[in-house]
């Protein structure tokens, strides 16, 4: 299990307890050895592609700097000083956030971070930042992820009570978003035309045409049958297609799934859930409310020539 950003302060201070200089670099690689992570643990990532392991060494860091038990020499660099000596000295069973404030400079440091109303009075919130397991980010992107799921459920439940007609729209205005379809005529024209053994519709793959994709797109609360499946799969035999896509508001039973992968054609099936997250993710009946961007310091505007 990969430990939390506070369960690697103290073994990142004694890492540092040699009096030398330690890159994080070095002290990733270290500490992984420590803590007995996996490759897999090592590569897991968040949602923004940094590492999770190294985010939390970041943090380490980061607070213990502030608190005045290390410093940083040079970009990702770090040293111990006096106090972290003076606190190791004291043999602690482990540091935490709650634990630094007892040097000014971190408390100072917390109340920076301390989120007010409107009329400058805190709101409490810096409590759950010191009480946390989680890093600053982790904390944000989890929150965001849960929101995104609630969306994603409220997203799905607007679809099903939308008509045949309107889901049909829908449909094609989610494939444009992805890039799929050609035209917004085109792919209208495609959508719905068939009706034919089983399709629904004709799309195009690319803006080009150079290849075409044939759907199925059915407004459910049941899971779908197998025998929607095979009835889909024996009418692209029958115009010798090769790619085709099946969209449901509802799920696909493992069956399914195993079916599609027995079969010499290529079939995506896209159940409710992926349908809504697609919807989420290229903004498809939806509006942006608020945006917050997460920066870092651009190292190489800082470099002096």
């Amino acid at each position: 299990m990969i430990p939390t950003y506070e369960e690697i302060m103290l073994p990142l201070l004694n890492l540092l307890s040699d009096g030398k200089e330690h890159s994080l670099n070095e002290a990733d690689d270290l500490l992984s050895a420590q803590f007995k992570l996996t490759e897999e643990e090592r590569r897991q990532l968040l949602p923004s592609g940094q590492a999770v392991f190294r985010n939390r060494i970041g943090w380490a860091r980061t607070y213990m700097k502030k608190a005045g038990v290390i410093t940083s020499p040079r970009r990702a660099h770090f040293l111990i000083t006096n106090r972290g000596r003076d606190l190791l000295n004291e043999n602690p069973k482990e540091i935490t956030s709650q634990s630094l404030l007892r040097y000014p400079e971190f408390g100072d440091f917390m109340s920076h971070n301390r989120s007010k109303d409107q009329n400058g009075n805190s709101t409490g919130l810096e409590t759950q930042t010191i009480s946390t397991k989680s890093t600053p980010e982790e904390s944000l992107e989890n929150a965001y992820q849960t929101l995104r799921s609630e969306l994603a459920q409220q997203v799905l439940d607007m679809v099903k009570s939308t008509s045949p007609a309107f889901f049909e729209k829908l449909v094609v205005d989610l494939l444009i978003k992805m890039g799929y379809g050609g035209s917004r005529i085109d792919a209208g024209q495609a959508l719905g035309r068939s009706g034919d053994g089983g399709i629904d519709g004709i799309i195009k793959e690319d803006k080009l045409g150079l290849d075409t994709i044939y759907l199925q797109a059915k407004k459910w609360e049941n899971p779908v049958p197998a025998k929607e499946i095979r009835d889909f799969t024996g009418a692209l035999a029958s115009k010798k297609a090769r790619k085709g896509v099946f969209i449901t508001t509802s799920s696909f039973p493992q069956s399914v799934y195993e079916f599609v992968k027995q079969v010499e054609y290529r079939i995506v099936l896209i159940d409710g859930e992926q349908l809504a997250n697609l919807m989420v993710e290229h903004n498809v009946g939806l509006t942006t409310v608020n945006e917050y961007k997460v920066k870092r310091i651009d190292t190489d505007y800082f470099e002096e020539s």
